[in-house]
């Protein structure tokens, strides 16, 4: 239980807040993108960022409420430098659109923050055919980082800072398939399970991070890669499960997370200069933590890129 949390070597536990990680760093100079920032832990995130000074591209599906968070943040920091974008991760050719529509722009990029999802919904098949939870928690974002990867290379390069790239996870991941990863049934409705659907794609994030860093590393890229579990919170995640909906609402302030908390690790890995240099590892509570054996696995990482590739790639 988070409330009898202690703080870690990092000097942050369960209990610090998004502000609290990132007190006193400046991040003028610094350009972002944090998906699904139009609610919950992504708003948290989006607003924290730009309090420290970075330029944040909030990137979301329903604009209309992607703008009316824009609108609360500058209220609160007028001098915040915020944009709206619509991304819908479930959609190829939005994540393709939104990709060429910002480097088109010529913004830099220093982070990036795939922080989007859905959690544990009915089977149902995105606009490109492919199980939902693993097109927009896996997929677009896999496909999004890689149409991304040059601009975030070229902002390396041309302003000697450190790119980062944040994996929102969860815990999650452990209670993936037991093969980890279903290749030949991604599809499969038959055995479709919503709450394993899930871990997979969490799975993913993590195995993505993995494989995304030894690239990078291999490259000499100055980007570092990582994942996170950022905690439990009561959000719309939930939505689907009513049981787990009022049990959240009912002992959430007991076991639960607030927003600010929830968004501190994200936080933490995107912006805190404690991070510089460390990629391919997961963190819990603003700390380094454990992966599920699968999520350990180089191989599947590896078998995981070549399979999200074949998947990405457009056909001839």
């Amino acid at each position: 239980m988070w409330l009898f949390s202690r703080n870690g070597p990092s000097g942050f536990s369960a209990r610090s807040t998004a502000e609290e990680v990132t007190r006193g760093i400046d991040g003028s100079g610094l350009s972002a993108i944090v998906t699904g920032s139009s609610s919950g832990i992504g708003a948290e995130t989006a607003r924290v960022l730009a309090l420290r000074g970075v330029h944040v591209t909030m990137a979301v599906r329903n604009v209309e409420a992607g703008r009316a968070v824009r609108e609360s943040i500058v209220k609160e920091i007028p001098s915040a430098k915020t944009d709206v974008m619509e991304l819908d991760l479930s959609s190829m050719a939005s994540v393709r659109r939104f990709a060429s529509d910002y480097s088109a722009s010529g913004r830099p990029l220093s982070i990036l923050i795939n922080n989007a999802g859905v959690m544990a919904c009915p089977y149902t098949l995105s606009q490109d055919n492919i199980e939902l939870q693993f097109a927009t928690n896996h997929l677009g974002h896999f496909l999004l980082t890689n149409l991304l990867l040059d601009t975030m290379k070229r902002t390396a390069r041309e302003t000697s800072t450190e790119g980062r790239i944040v994996n929102l996870s969860s815990v999650g991941h452990r209670f993936a398939y037991s093969e980890g990863i279903r290749f030949d049934k991604i599809n499969d409705q038959h055995g479709y399970n919503s709450i394993q659907a899930y871990g997979q794609s969490k799975l993913a994030n993590v195995l993505h991070a993995k494989e995304l860093s030894r690239r990078l590393k291999e490259e000499g890229v100055n980007i570092t890669v990582n994942s996170l579990h950022p905690g439990s919170i009561a959000t719309n995640l939930f939505r689907y499960h009513s049981f787990i909906n009022g049990l959240a609402s009912s002992v959430g302030r007991l076991v639960l997370k607030t927003i600010p908390q929830g968004a501190a690790t994200t936080c933490y890995v995107a912006l805190n200069p404690q991070v510089r240099g460390i990629s391919g590892e997961y963190f819990a509570d603003c700390n380094k933590a454990e992966t599920s054996s699968h999520g350990k696995d180089s191989e599947l990482a590896k078998k995981l890129w070549e399979f999200s590739e074949s998947l990405t790639n457009p056909r001839g």
